[in-house]
């Protein structure tokens, strides 16, 4: 079955903004953009329900319930207990509230295992837990391709491991790592994963039961929601950790990881992503299915829509001797968001496609260790274009059409 592109895009507000009429949006690993349901759920939240929840009076109760359903049915599309799931305001405040955690939790001479391949946002906070005495050890990805080979994490593990940090899929090198297969390696050897899933999630929700990992962390605000961090512990770790909540909160699971307060109104529009999903859904005949199912649904046909766009895409830059695209050619086993290293700086070619009407960003994206590690200078850039299921095939004429003027 192949996605409604145009069921979809009438779920998105921003197609029908007349400001953005003419433009193509390709810098969708920076934010996407807001499904109506959230919009909506959102505008509800301010208008009738933005007091303090939980309280005993209807206004309070209708906030408090709704922020329990986004909790709710999100875990539930993720395979996971309700508890498991917690909300922050960012991946990288969850990430370090995480790694506060861990600092208590470890002792010198423990080791962890991170990545180069990764954004800094799941790189820096672990590298830093260096300062207490914690050994960090580095898997390195293969210079030529951006590959993160198996072997070279095999290494790396030992009794003394206690934590492998790695993404779902790199924000510029854009290959999908074989998590299932990391994450038993690492349980093998007796460390716990924390899988940053920020630029995988937005192309589908993971089955994070499935694939087995301890922590798993995704942005909403690129999975068509609001402007929060969405956290999966599962609860053995999670009551095992060092709380870093105020200590009355300290018994809820998805209390402990939140410092502070939480944002009401962007948790309660949340449950708003799962509206977007369970419609397509039962859009595509998926009524009757569970959570899982459904979510699972809707997570392969917005794959084989990205994936159907993004070959000629890679086929297109391949074809072209002056560019070098970071990550694999192979449209199947990466996510679609492609780094191209060129003689200009990546910002100039993105002001020059904004010009044709192609919304693209340049620059080096927060992975300056994957840049350098691929021989690519993070000052100088790279181009990025990344783009999700709703986006067209007149879309993709667009951009090829306008790479073909610019470069």
């Amino acid at each position: 079955m192949d996605l409604d592109i145009d069921f979809v895009r009438a779920q998105f507000p921003a197609f029908a903004e007349p400001s953005l009429q003419g433009q193509a949006f390709f810098e969708n690993a920076g934010g996407s953009y807001t499904c109506k349901p959230v919009i909506d759920r959102l505008m509800r939240f301010y208008h009738s329900r933005k007091v303090q929840p939980y309280a005993p009076y209807p206004a309070s109760e209708a906030a408090g319930a709704e922020m329990d359903e986004a909790r709710a049915r999100l875990a539930a599309m993720m395979g996971v207990a309700t508890d498991e799931l917690s909300f922050g305001p960012s991946t990288t405040a969850n990430t370090y509230t995480l790694a506060q955690a861990f600092r208590q939790h470890l002792k010198p001479g423990d080791a962890i295992i991170v990545t180069d391949q990764d954004h800094e946002a799941n790189s820096g906070p672990w590298r830093r837990l260096a300062d207490s005495g914690i050994e960090v050890r580095d898997w390195k990805i293969d210079p030529s391709t951006g590959h993160l080979p198996l072997d070279r994490l095999q290494a790396l593990l030992d009794d003394r491991v206690k934590l492998v940090c790695f993404p779902h899929c790199s924000n510029v090198v854009g290959e999908v790592n074989p998590v299932a297969e990391i994450v038993a390696m690492a349980h093998d050897a007796g460390a716990v994963t924390c899988v940053d899933g920020v630029s995988y999630a937005p192309h589908g929700l993971p089955d994070v039961a499935a694939l087995g990992s301890d922590i798993y962390l995704f942005s909403a605000y690129k999975t068509y929601g609001p402007h929060q961090g969405l956290m999966v512990i599962r609860s053995d770790l999670g009551m095992r950790l060092p709380s870093q909540a105020h200590y009355f909160n300290a018994d809820v699971l998805y209390k402990r990881f939140t410092p502070a307060g939480p944002d009401h109104a962007q948790i309660a529009a949340s449950a708003g992503m799962a509206d977007y999903i369970d419609m397509l859904a039962a859009h595509h005949g998926g009524t009757g299915m569970e959570a899982t199912g459904r979510a699972a649904l809707v997570h392969d046909l917005m794959r084989g829509h990205e994936t159907r766009l993004l070959q000629p895409l890679l086929d297109y830059l391949s074809s072209r001797n002056e560019l070098r695209v970071l990550g694999p050619r192979d449209a199947s086993c990466r996510a679609p968001t492609v780094a191209i290293q060129t003689e200009r700086p990546g910002a100039a070619i993105a002001r020059d496609l904004a010009a044709q009407g192609i919304m693209a960003g340049g620059g080096s994206f927060y992975a300056d260790r994957a840049l350098k590690a691929q021989g690519a200078d993070p000052d100088h850039g790279v181009l990025r274009l990344s783009f999700v299921h709703y986006t067209s095939p007149a879309d993709l004429d667009h951009l090829i059409g306008a790479l073909d003027r610019v470069l």
